[in-house]
């Protein structure tokens, strides 16, 4: 595919580096010199200098061939625009990045009569992750596949989890739990986990189930399924404001802690039912007097990753809930991992993720049948799922008669409705939607996994 990305900040860049593993042809627009010598030394793209709010500066880029526009610029005004303009400079998809929770409001109204085909705003995004976990509070993070009907679970083992010393074939034995045991990261390493794999206390582990199969998991291993029922959330930002929207409908009751007193009389306003304190949250007699020991989750949502994560490494200690820490820094990941802070929240990361997939299901029209992709563990394991569309030399045969790639794993079939947890005995038809988590990145077709 043909892509030009106008914007070259952070998101950008990843967005040209990832696409272009992918095999597609990137073009970078920017007016930052020093951004754009930055990602074509990294990556093999080409970049052009200029407003790409431009009908000469798109030209320049090849807009008349391009496939989709991609526009992530800091200005949800200049994205809107650049999208605009590509529309009817070419014959191509777009899609703009927007922030602003007012053009969020009219989101249906700007993609219809702008015709972009996809909005998407990533503090909304990360808010909606958020409330995933808060609903879920056992998880890091939940994935879904086949609209809802699959769940990716990620969770964490406790020393003394009953799963420890276990194997991954006894799961389905002792537990009698129809799930399958997808990946397992352990320090530095990422496993796609064969049935002789034994659990060890403070590994990451990856489910796949249906969400009923899920939970009757998560019981019998005694972790909390119930919704977390108050959360203090430290800043009261973007996301903070989303997610006040968000958790208001599950009847969550939300605490926010914030510097700014205008924001504070601005949130009091907007969420009645929210309580706003103006206050400093690094403050930790303020924390603990607001009943961060009784909380059932914490949210640190400040501007500052380094506040974010101190604040986190305090409430680790002060508090048994939920725990939730926003990075806004990529470059942060390996200073955090070692940290053993709960669920990371990446808003760029998830934008790239969010913009990844729906590239992925555009070449489903162009000769890929990828519908959907999730990073497991991200640059190591991907969950990719497909859409059979008629016989193939993968249909119709036993699984355990087929020659898989190393590190390959058919992690769930969805068959009318149906969820199945795949066995040696069982066959992909045309028509199903397989669920495959795999060490090979950017597959295309689901024969790429076949020797």
């Amino acid at each position: 595919m043909n892509i030009i990305i106008v914007g070259c900040g952070k998101v950008g860049q990843t967005l040209a580096e990832q696409l272009n593993e992918e095999g597609n042809n990137i073009t970078v627009i920017d007016i930052d010199p020093d951004s754009l010598k930055s990602v074509s030394t990294s990556s093999d793209v080409l970049s052009v200098l200029g407003n790409g709010a431009t009908h000469s500066v798109q030209k320049e880029a090849g807009i008349s061939n391009a496939d989709l526009l991609i526009a992530v610029t800091d200005s949800d005004e200049l994205n809107i625009l650049c999208c605009m303009i590509a529309k009817k400079s070419g014959n191509c998809q777009t899609i703009a990045r927007v922030r602003n929770p007012d053009y969020s409001i009219d989101a249906s109204f700007l993609k219809n009569e702008l015709g972009l085909a996809m909005l998407i705003n990533p503090e909304y995004t990360a808010a909606a992750e958020i409330a995933r976990v808060l609903r879920f509070p056992s998880a890091i993070k939940i994935d879904t596949f086949a609209k809802g009907k699959v769940e990716l679970v990620k969770f964490k083992l406790p020393e003394n989890s009953s799963l420890v010393g276990l194997s991954v074939k006894e799961i389905s034995t002792v537990l009698k739990c129809d799930v399958l045991i997808c990946t397992v990261e352990r320090g530095d390493e990422a496993y796609i986990a064969n049935g002789d794999f034994v659990f060890e206390g403070k590994d990451v582990v990856s489910l796949i189930a249906s969400h009923k199969k899920a939970n009757e998991f998560f019981q019998k291993i005694n972790y909390k399924l119930q919704s977390v029922k108050n959360v203090i959330i430290a800043g009261g930002g973007k996301i903070s404001q989303y997610l006040c929207e968000i958790l208001d409908r599950y009847s969550i009751s939300v605490k926010i802690i914030e510097r700014d007193k205008k924001l504070c009389e601005y949130l009091s306003a907007q969420f009645p039912s929210v309580t706003v304190i103006n206050g400093d949250a690094n403050d930790r007699d303020l924390l603990l007097e607001e009943g961060l020991v009784r909380s059932g989750a914490f949210a640190a949502l400040t501007d500052q990753d380094e506040e974010n994560i101190l604040l986190s490494l305090f409430v680790k200690n002060a508090m048994n809930g939920k725990l939730i820490t926003k990075i806004s820094k990529n470059e942060f990941d390996e200073i955090v991992k070692p940290l053993g802070l709960d669920t990371i929240i990446t808003p760029k990361s998830i934008t790239s993720d969010v913009i990844i997939r729906y590239v992925r299901s555009m070449k489903g029209s162009m000769g890929s049948n990828v519908e959907t992709l999730y990073n497991i563990i991200r640059g190591k394991i991907e969950a990719a799922e497909f859409i059979i569309r008629g016989s193939s030399e993968i249909t119709d045969t036993p699984l355990m008669e087929l020659k898989f790639k190393d590190n390959v794993l058919i992690a769930s079939i969805l068959r009318n409705d149906q969820v199945i947890i795949p066995r040696g005995h069982d066959k992909i038809l045309p028509g199903d939607r397989v669920i495959v988590v795999s060490k090979h990145l950017a597959l295309r077709d689901i024969t790429d996994i076949l020797k």
